[in-house]
């Protein structure tokens, strides 16, 4: 039973929908920014076009080499200083802040998921102007309750005193055909 009641909890939860409305409505929101910053980025457009333009590319090629020859420096100075020792050190215990950091994102996942849910949930209801909570409220209010455990009795045989057995016919009591051929009436 547990696993049927796991399984109607997750096909009834509405937060996954929530949380695709919520991301349609944001993203939604940010498209409605990139009329802004195509214009933005019109404007700006000529005066990058010309600093490029006007830009000596000795002094780019010169800079490239500088950053390159500190990067390799740097390179050789780290492996100067690695120890084998520290090295295994180190890896697991960037092993154990990589669980840690993990589970950390794994949290953040958890709430920035309850938040766009939450988000969505607010869409749905803007967009169908508020219904959404009354709809819900009138689903619990019609939901019937389970049948109780004696669902075969009727309110008729409960009031007359007889059990449900006796007043739905049975198998054996019934008429009986004739033993004659089949498809033989009479």
């Amino acid at each position: 039973m547990a696993i049927a009641d796991d399984l109607k909890k997750t096909l009834t939860d509405p937060t996954p929908l929530y949380f695709a409305a919520g991301t349609a409505d944001l993203a939604v929101q940010q498209a409605k920014k990139v009329p802004g910053l195509i214009e933005q980025l019109r404007a700006e457009a000529p005066a990058r076009i010309e600093a490029v333009m006007n830009t000596d590319p000795k002094v780019v090629q010169e800079k490239a080499k500088e950053a390159q020859e500190a990067v390799t420096a740097k390179f050789a100075e780290v492996l100067g200083a690695i120890d084998a020792k520290k090295l295994g050190e180190t890896a697991q215990d960037l092993a154990l802040r990589g669980v840690g950091v993990a589970a950390e994102y794994a949290v953040l996942a958890k709430e920035t998921y309850d938040r766009v849910a939450e988000h969505g949930e607010q869409a749905v209801r803007a967009w169908r102007g508020g219904v959404s909570e009354e709809i819900v409220d009138i689903a619990v209010a019609v939901e019937p309750d389970p049948q109780p455990e004696n669902a075969g009795a009727t309110p008729a045989a409960e009031s007359e005193g007889v059990p449900a057995a006796r007043k739905t016919p049975s198998r054996k009591g019934g008429p009986r055909k004739s033993a004659g051929a089949p498809g033989d009436e009479g």
